[in-house]
């Protein structure tokens, strides 16, 4: 597929417009992740953990179909999304040096990268469907759609200076997110249909219980050991 040609662009657009619709909770992540750095030091963040989400994105597709098909890999996908939902809620604005907050720029680059990608284990098909194996689709339509997502992110981040829930909100989502990856692994995945196919609604439901839940517990036990 050349690059001057109709069919490539058409395909290009295909892949922005697929990587847009599927990184939305990725704009989430980013905004928390970024949220206690320092204003001069939140663009830099930004920036780095999407290139180094991206660039696992594009390893990532070449290997998703297979990754896909090992059993319990979803399970700890979802267990880490999981753990990142509630650190992301338990941080502390008030720099508690016991928690491991991301105000610190190598900090949130890490939470970023790792977030991204479990949660683009299953967002990578779509995308390499759409690119069709052809490498230079794949990397044209991912690094279009940087600016997009980092645009996203930034707004996110405003609205989150402003109402404060949201932060609350966006790590539920994390934990909605390591529901579904949980249920779709390969080794519990023909059990769940066969028997209880009710955990394709209710796993999410009970990652964001777990995720708020814990989140709220850490923020109260920060405030509880300044008030001491």
């Amino acid at each position: 597929m050349e690059f001057t040609t109709p069919q490539f662009w058409l395909a290009g657009l295909e892949i922005i417009l697929v990587n847009i619709l599927l990184s939305g909770d990725n704009a989430v992540v980013i905004a928390l992740a970024c949220r206690n750095l320092p204003k001069r030091q939140r663009r830099v963040g930004i920036f780095w953990g999407v290139i180094g989400a991206v660039v696992l994105r594009i390893i990532l597709t070449f290997f998703a179909v297979r990754l896909l098909q090992l059993p319990y890999l979803q399970l700890v996908g979802a267990a880490l999304l999981i753990w990142i939902g509630v650190n992301l809620i338990g941080e502390d604005e008030g720099g508690d040096p016991d928690v491991r907050a991301s105000d610190r720029l190598i900090s949130a680059v890490k939470t970023i990268i790792v977030a991204d990608l479990v949660m683009s284990i299953d967002n990578v098909i779509g995308v390499a469907g759409a690119a069709k194996g052809n490498l230079t689709l794949l990397v044209f339509g991912l690094v279009v759609s940087i600016p997009l997502v980092v645009v996203g992110s930034q707004l996110i981040m405003k609205l989150i200076e402003r109402f404060p829930w949201l932060v609350v909100a966006g790590g539920g989502l994390l934990g909605y997110i390591a529901g579904e990856i949980a249920i779709d692994d390969a080794s519990v995945k023909p059990w769940i249909e066969a028997t209880v196919p009710q955990l394709h609604w209710l796993a999410p439901v009970v990652g964001v219980a777990i995720v708020v839940t814990a989140g709220r517990w850490l923020v109260q036990r920060h405030k509880n050991a300044k008030t001491r």
